[in-house]
């Protein structure tokens, strides 16, 4: 059982000279200091998860809200895509040769 990297055998040996050093009467009252201030300390930490979550799903849905004004703005000022504008391309070439065709054939019918 390791805590903190610590393992029973170190945990042992640190209680036994707490024990020494602070005393019997004065060590259950240093342990339930210590355990009010590792519970602020996580109830701080857990507070401050929960407020970078918050920050984090507005940041999101701000930038959801911007992705959706700027598909808005696509669908109103539609730009060409460039592969787009060579098929057009392609397809007008391809319209011009069957008129051209069209003229050859009707001079040809003449």
């Amino acid at each position: 059982m390791n805590i903190f990297g610590v393992g029973l055998p170190e945990m042992a040996i640190i209680l036994m000279v707490a024990l020494l050093v602070f005393g019997p009467k004065k060590l259950p009252e240093i342990s339930k200091s210590l355990g009010k201030a590792l519970r602020g300390f996580q109830d701080a930490s857990k507070e401050f998860e929960n407020q970078f979550k918050q920050e984090a799903e507005q940041i999101e849905q701000a930038v959801g809200l911007t992705a959706s004004a700027t598909e808005i703005a696509a669908v109103k000022n539609p730009t060409p895509d460039i592969e787009e504008v060579k098929e057009v391309k392609e397809v007008e070439e391809v319209k011009e040769e069957v008129k051209e065709n069209e003229i050859n054939n009707n001079q040809l019918a003449e």
